[in-house]
């Protein structure tokens, strides 16, 4: 079920008056309401899914008791192998399968073997590589004795399936998620306000931003050979405002519907894109994924302790895999692999006292403006890879930005697409600026004011992209 959908436009009234409606009664009731919703919720795209979440979730509810219990070294790193094997083995062969087939046919014909694929039809279960993540999470805090294991099964069902960041997170701990599935719950009007507050926005960035801009990205990138170099420039500024429009906003959304049922969701972005260095900026993007990698991966492979020529293989690690994370195809490797290459300079210059001292002399010379620039430029081009088919693809739309070969401006072809860039630019700018604004104030999120509330609503419903109810990006991965 989509966020920006008709269906959720019912389900989410109708959810939120039961779950009020229980407040008086025993917690399981209310958390029961919120298991089947998020049931509901989750297999109105495929029902048959239902059954890897709900097995997913069984295991690891019994493999966290398991190895809190054993004491054994040995025998608890095997059950927490299990675990390891059980997740990343379905999220391997429903994500990756057919990508590694592929790969190895390519291999064996570069030395003139010839292979004949056996590829199969396999569906992506969305939200697959999210919820994978936040119950793995649980059973490594219990074997690193972080977490203590919960005996309620009800509430660890609920915790993983709970429908506002079910499909495309954010990837929550259970130590700061799951606790709230034991708690009693009462209505705070203050709380639901700011959710309705976050959810207006995140349409707003979502179907005003996202889902305009969508459309002339996809007519740029699906013809890129014979556009002019400003309009392939315009389309990967658009494609960096889309993908952050489209996540960010489902984030918002998400974020904003917990309150509404009185939980509190982690924040997943804090304004990346007025970031002035590599480092700022994956903190600020996709927070709940860079850090999971940063405590599962980054720090058991030994994270900056060491030489630095290890730390730096590290790093390398943890953005190939993230890369990779978001998808079966070389393009998101490549994507991680330039953003480890763009960590590399600020890494040298921080291990380094000397030449930090001397790169902190030089950056006082550079205007806060240029920092943000160069990076916000170099974020740009890393998304073209994100965004083409395939490498050949990125790398023939970069050379054609300096070099053109075509003569045709998308954008600018019709007097709808004309329209569609105004509003997109417009959108965007403001956007921008309510961010500087709130950045500036240095809070994590967006707080709207009421009498503006009503402004951005009208913007969504007269600006807004409702046709054929838009897909969120994130739910291929």
């Amino acid at each position: 079920m989509l966020f920006n959908s008709i269906e959720f436009a019912v389900f989410l009234p109708v959810v939120f008056a039961a779950f009020w409606l229980l407040s008086k009664s025993h917690i399981s009731f209310q958390n029961t309401l919120l298991l089947l919703a998020s049931y509901v919720f989750y297999g109105w795209w495929d029902w048959r899914f239902l059954s890897l979440i709900i097995f997913s979730s069984l295991v690891d509810y019994t493999l966290g008791l398991l190895i809190h219990k054993e004491k054994i070294l040995v025998k608890r790193k095997i059950l927490l192998f299990v675990s390891l094997i059980v997740n990343l083995g379905f999220l391997g062969f429903f994500k990756y399968y057919n990508f590694f087939i592929d790969s190895f046919v390519e291999a064996f014909t570069l030395f003139g073997s010839e292979i004949n694929p056996d590829r199969l039809a396999i569906i992506l279960p969305v939200g697959i590589s999210f919820y994978t993540f936040q119950t793995l999470s649980y059973t490594i805090d219990i074997y690193r004795r972080q977490l203590e294991p919960t005996k309620n099964v009800l509430a660890f069902f609920t915790f993983v399936s709970f429908f506002p960041q079910l499909v495309a997170g954010p990837i929550e701990r259970a130590s700061h998620l799951l606790p709230q599935f034991l708690t009693k719950r009462q209505f705070d009007y203050k709380r639901a306000v700011s959710g309705v507050q976050l959810i207006v926005w995140g349409f707003f960035k979502k179907m005003v931003i996202a889902d305009n801009a969508a459309v002339l990205v996809n007519g740029i990138f699906s013809d890129y050979e014979s556009q002019t170099s400003a309009s392939l420039i315009v389309g990967m500024l658009l494609f960096a405002f889309q993908i952050y429009g489209d996540f960010s906003g489902y984030s918002d959304i998400a974020i904003g519907t917990g309150r509404l049922f009185g939980f509190d969701l982690m924040t997943n972005f804090r304004f990346p894109y007025l970031s002035k260095g590599i480092s700022e900026f994956w903190k600020r993007w996709h927070i709940s994924l860079s850090t999971w990698f940063r405590d599962y991966l980054y720090i058991p492979l030994g994270g900056s302790r060491g030489s630095q020529m290890a730390a730096l293989r590290n790093i390398f690690i943890v953005f190939v895999v993230s890369g990779f994370w978001h998808g079966a195809n070389w393009t998101f490797i490549a994507w991680g692999f330039i953003h480890g290459l763009l960590y590399i300079p600020m890494f040298v210059t921080r291990k380094s006292k000397e030449i930090s001292h001397q790169a902190s002399r030089t950056f006082k010379n550079l205007s806060g403006f240029a920092s943000w620039l160069a990076i916000f430029t170099f974020v740009c081009f890393a998304w073209i890879f994100f965004r083409s088919p395939s490498i050949t693809d990125a790398w023939s739309y970069i050379t054609m930005i300096f070099d053109p070969a075509g003569s045709s401006s998308y954008f600018t072809s019709t007097g709808r697409l004309i329209l569609l860039s105004v509003i997109s630019f417009t959108a965007i700018l403001c956007m921008m600026a309510v961010e500087f604004y709130f950045n500036k104030k240095n809070l994590r999120e967006v707080r709207i004011k009421p009498r503006y509330l009503l402004l951005v609503a009208l913007a969504i419903c007269f600006l807004g992209a409702f046709k054929d109810h838009a897909s969120f990006i994130y739910f291929q991965f």
